[in-house]
C-alpha cells in the first residue's frame, strides 16, 4: 500500500484534499456520523491505533468497513474471546510439517496480525475486552515499535497502512477483563453511542426497503423506549427496529393487513387495531431476547414491552388528542 495520505504522518496540503474525498464517499454508506467518520479518519491517518467503545448496534463495524473499503485497506476481524491466545493471533507451525520438517519459516502459518502487518490491514478485534490479558499484551510491541519478532520466522515489520482498531461494550461487564493500562495507553479512544431517532428512522427505511413511514417511527420509536427504562439494563440497539419493522411488514402481508398511510412521528389516534396487533406481534418476536433486564426488576421482559407498546399507541395519543 503506498497511499501516502495513510501512512502514519500528520495529514496535510493535497493529502488532506485525499482524506476528504474519502470522507466523502464513507458518508454514503451511512446515516450520520458525521462527527465520528472525521474523527475515526484523522485518527488513522495520523496513524493511531483506536478503540471503539460503544454499545451493540451502533454501526462500529460499517463505519470502519467503510473506511476501509474505500482507502483499498484489507480489512481481517478478530472477534475476542478465551480462545483468542497470543498463539492464535500472531500464527503457528503446521504440525504435520512440523513433525517431517522440523520448526521453518515456511511451514509457519501466520495469523491475523501477521497478515495484518505484511498487507497493511487494519487488524480488527471486536469485544476486545473479552480478549485473555496476554493477548492484549502480545499487541503492545505490534503497536509500538510496529514490527514483531516471530521465532524461528524472524522480524515482522508492519506495512505503513497498518492499524490496529478493537471495539468493546462498555455495559458488558460478564466475562470480560480489565484492560491494561499499557494497551489502553496507546490507543485513542472513540466513543459512538446510539444515533438519534430520525437518523434511526434513516437507517430501518434503508436496511428494510419499507415504505410505510408509520411503521417506520413505531418500529424506531417501542425500539428506543427499551433504552429509557430504569428497571432495563440494556435495551435493544437498532437491529431491534429493523427486525421490527421487516416483521411486520410480513405479518401484515400475510393477514392482508393495510400498513397505514400516516407519516407524523408520533401515532394518531385511533389506528387500526389490526395493525397495531401486527406491531405488537413483532415488537415480541424481534425485542423480547434483546431486552436485558436490571437484576432487581421484578417485571419479564414480555411485561416490560407490553407497557411499552400500550404508552406508545394508547396512552401517548390520547394525552395528545384529549377527548
Amino acid at each position: 500500500m503506498d497511499d501516502s495520505t495513510i501512512t502514519g504522518s500528520r495529514v496535510t496540503g493535497l493529502d488532506a484534499g485525499t482524506v476528504r474525498e474519502v470522507r466523502a464517499r464513507v458518508a454514503t454508506h451511512l446515516v450520520g456520523r458525521e462527527r465520528e467518520t472525521d474523527l475515526l479518519l484523522a485518527a488513522v491517518a495520523a496513524g493511531r491505533d483506536v478503540l471503539l467503545e460503544g454499545p451493540p448496534g451502533t454501526s462500529k463495524s460499517t463505519l470502519l468497513r467503510s473506511i476501509t473499503a474505500e482507502w483499498g485497506i484489507p480489512l481481517l476481524f478478530v472477534e475476542g474471546n478465551a480462545d483468542l491466545t497470543p498463539t492464535r493471533l500472531v500464527g503457528h507451525h503446521n504440525p504435520a510439517r512440523v513433525l517431517r520438517e522440523d520448526y521453518t519459516a515456511d511451514n509457519f502459518v501466520p495469523g491475523p496480525l501477521v497478515e495484518a502487518m505484511r498487507q497493511g490491514g487494519f487488524l480488527y478485534v471486536e469485544e476486545f475486552n473479552r480478549a485473555p490479558e496476554d493477548t492484549l499484551n502480545t499487541l503492545l510491541t505490534a503497536m509500538a515499535e510496529r514490527r514483531i519478532t516471530v521465532p524461528t520466522v524472524g522480524t515482522v515489520d508492519a506495512a505503513p497502512t497498518f492499524r490496529v482498531v478493537a471495539s468493546m461494550n462498555p455495559y458488558d461487564a460478564v466475562g470480560t477483563t480489565r484492560m491494561p493500562t499499557s494497551v489502553s495507553d496507546r490507543m485513542c479512544r472513540l466513543a459512538v453511542d446510539y444515533q438519534d431517532a430520525e437518523a434511526e428512522r434513516g437507517i430501518v427505511g434503508r436496511r428494510t426497503g419499507v415504505e410505510s413511514p408509520r411503521l417506520v417511527a413505531d418500529a424506531v420509536a417501542l425500539t428506543r423506549a427499551t433504552r429509557e427504562r430504569d428497571d432495563v439494563r440494556q435495551g435493544s440497539s437498532v437491529r431491534g427496529a429493523i427486525d421490527v419493522a421487516l416483521v411486520a411488514a410480513q405479518l401484515a402481508a400475510m393477514r392482508g393487513v393495510p400498513l397505514p398511510d400516516e407519516p407524523s412521528v408520533a401515532p394518531p389516534r385511533g389506528l387500526p387495531e389490526d395493525y397495531t396487533a401486527v406491531v405488537w406481534d413483532a415488537v415480541m418476536l424481534a425485542l423480547s431476547g434483546r431486552v436485558h433486564l436490571d437484576e432487581i426488576a421484578e417485571q419479564t421482559p414480555e411485561g416490560v414491552l407490553r407497557e411499552i407498546w400500550e404508552d406508545h399507541f394508547l396512552l401517548q395519543p390520547a394525552a395528545a388528542e384529549p377527548g
